[in-house]
């Protein structure tokens, strides 16, 4: 039926109902622009209402992106939202807020806008985590622009312009906003170079797309790319079968298509079909080898296999066999056990994938992946390191769903149906007009899930997640701000980690001479009695210096007295503390102590208080030091240190001071 759109959003039919002329007047926006108020110390009315106004609408739209899953990044939607985010930062830096705020007014959001849109409620603790964290950095960026932006300007006259690369570089470099550097010049009535900036923005697009044209799908070899629109695409037969036959439609060496190749020779070989499973979605490629028909003899050893943007698989290759030529029937085969392993280190990804989003939350998207033989790395969104019970978590989710031994279905449909079906999807893939669902567990507790796991995937999986085996996690750490990686092992590879962490268990048992379930008590034991013995030692040590024997004795040079001890296998943070003990309530007295550890010297001179206007601890300690052959040493006139390389030399040394002292 015919229809008119008058825009009477929700906002302002709430505005009509509540006789407001303003969409911020009303009761929900206000909530949000006393929050500010509150927090920012800064009247909601007169100068800075528009700031407010900013800050209020920007919490709102970055909040429910972070809840939908979208984190703030460099690229893609997540730089959409740093942008946004960075706008309401700007305007609160403009209030004069010093510490982060944003994050300050989530639960003011939350209580006005949770109860209808419980993802705010079940995402509020990584939203104000996600505010406070940007903020931060934000805050950072400006004082690094501000700090160049105040160098740049002190050359300029009054009523200045800055110029546009230098504007462009804060921008470019620091992330500084060109409107922010506008603001600040026109406090000291200066202007930019809009223009100039402009044109260092285009030349930086320019510089962009010509190295994007020379990376990637762009850099490779033409050769492949005219090879791949003449044959078309390869057909697949991996997920059934590792074993079957192809015809060999091109061989290229060198960049070149050739008829034929001899033994030793680096190939790239095209088939018309092919077992091979090619590198992508994170899986890497197959191994193998080529036979001759029948499979008595072996043609080519399949290193790798990649494919084109539109499909064709070329499988690197080096001839093993007499030759291979091009046109002729081959046998392919997959190295199965290796593809079984690549095949468990996979599923396992899509189950730690669902175990990731049920411990840290809905937010959790895949960022990134690897999926190897002997292990399997797993990038995703989230803004802060996962601790170790919630890896914990994720391993007993994980091996759950592995005891469980449930089906694993994969099934052909269109794209928008696997999404109604709840299937995740990777944001900015490009997927056909038929894409492969991978389902793993039974009926899944969310609505609209057919199943526990349900993903899109072109790789290769086991048949039940019981042939995972094991699951284990064996590394967290970031990879960028707001992504996280995990690395992990499975089936043998996780038995093999198991027991090599066993054997450095046993050992050390065996090297303390207890069970394995003694052997943190009895490190600590030991731990603490060393620590008992260390102490007994320094008391030792110092006692010994105090003393005066075993290797220290006095010297009287007219009305200074002289405290040398030389000490050996004492460590040279020691030695300062022994010297200041020594020289403690005595008058006109210079103390050296020097130690001999490990063939070489270090040493420590004190003076006291009332000889510091005749005598320099440095001088001394410097005398010292040349006697022992090192060179210099620094400290003040009343402690300084030093060392050299010959220990034997703590007599000569001693002697070279005291001469100094007599001096």
């Amino acid at each position: 039926k015919p229809s008119i759109d008058t825009g009477m959003g929700l906002e302002r039919i709430a505005a009509v109902m509540q006789g407001k002329h303003d969409n911020y007047d009303t009761d929900l926006m206000q909530a949000l622009i006393r929050a500010s108020a509150d927090v920012s110390g800064v009247a909601p009315d007169g100068e800075r209402a528009v700031s407010h106004r900013v800050i209020a609408d920007h919490l709102r739209a970055s909040s429910f992106l972070i809840a939908d899953g979208v984190l703030p990044s460099n690229e893609g939607r997540g730089y959409v939202l740093r942008r946004i985010m960075r706008r309401a930062m700007r305007h609160a830096h403009q209030m004069g807020c010093v510490e982060p705020m944003m994050h300050r007014l989530v639960p003011a959001l939350v209580a006005e806008m949770g109860g209808h849109f419980q993802e705010l409620q079940r995402s509020e603790k990584l939203i104000t985590s996600s505010l406070e964290m940007e903020e931060t950095r934000f805050k950072e960026t400006l004082g690094r622009g501000l700090k160049i932006l105040v160098d740049e300007v002190k050359g300029l006259d009054e009523g200045g312009v800055l110029d546009g690369n230098t504007a462009f570089k804060l921008y470019d470099t620091y992330g500084f906003p060109l409107d922010l550097t506008e603001d600040v010049m026109r406090g000291y009535n200066w202007s930019v170079d809009t223009d100039g900036f402009n044109t260092a923005m285009d030349e930086q697009k320019a510089k962009a797309r010509k190295a994007w044209a020379g990376s990637g799908d762009n850099a490779m070899a033409s050769i492949y790319l005219s090879a791949a629109d003449r044959l078309g695409k390869t057909e697949f037969l991996g997920y059934g079968e590792v074993v079957s036959e192809g015809l060999i439609t091109s061989i290229i060496r060198d960049e070149t298509e050739v008829g034929e190749a001899a033994k030793g020779d680096e190939v790239a070989i095209i088939t018309n079909q092919t077992p091979f499973y090619a590198e992508s979605g994170g899986q890497i490629g197959d191994k193998g080898m080529i036979l001759a028909p029948g499979g008595d003899t072996i043609l080519a050893e399949v290193t790798d296999t990649w494919k084109t943007p539109s499909g064709m698989f070329v499988h690197k290759a080096v001839v093993t066999g007499e030759g291979i030529s091009a046109g002729g029937s081959v046998n392919m085969v997959v190295d199965a056990g290796r593809r079984d392993l690549l095949r468990s280190n996979h599923s396992a990804t899509h189950l730690m994938h669902e175990a990731l989003r049920e411990v840290l939350g809905d937010h959790v998207m895949q960022k990134g992946s690897m999926v190897a033989p002997d292990r399997l790395r797993f990038d995703f969104s989230h803004t802060m390191a996962v601790n170790a019970d919630e890896i914990r978590s994720v391993e007993e989710i994980v091996n759950q769903r592995i005891h469980m031994n449930d089906e694993v279905i994969t099934r052909l449909m269109t794209p928008d149906a696997a999404i109604k079906e709840g299937a995740l999807a990777l944001f900015g893939e490009k997927y056909g007009d038929e894409v492969r669902v991978v389902s793993m567990g039974g009926p899944s507790d969310m609505p609209g899930r057919g199943a526990w796991s349900v993903e899109l995937c072109g790789g290769t999986h086991v048949s039940r997640s019981g042939d995972i085996g094991l699951f284990k996690v064996t590394g967290e750490s970031a990879v960028a701000g707001g992504v996280r990686r995990i690395e992990a092992v499975t089936n043998n590879g996780a038995l093999d980690w198991f027991n090599s962490k066993l054997s450095v268990l046993e050992q050390a048992a065996s090297a303390l001479k207890c069970p394995p379930e003694l052997l943190v008590e009895r490190l600590e034991n030991l731990l603490s009695d060393r620590r008992k013995a260390e102490q007994t030692i320094s008391d030792l040590r110092k006692s010994l210096a105090e003393g005066g024997s075993g290797g220290g004795d006095s010297e009287q040079i007219g009305d200074i007295s002289f405290e040398k001890r030389v000490l050996d296998e004492t460590p040279p943070r020691d030695l300062k503390p022994l010297a200041e003990t020594i020289l403690k309530g005595r008058e006109k007295t210079v103390v050296a102590v020097i130690s001999r550890l490990d063939g070489k010297a270090s040493i420590v001179i004190a003076v006291s208080p009332d000889l510091t206007d005749r005598i320099s601890a440095v001088d001394l300690v410097r005398a010292g030091s040349e006697a022992l052959g090192g060179k210099g040493g620094g400290g003040r006139p009343d402690m300084a240190q030093a060392g050299g390389p010959d220990g034997t030399a703590a007599d000569a040394a001693m002697a070279a001071i005291s001469h100094s002292i007599s001096a």
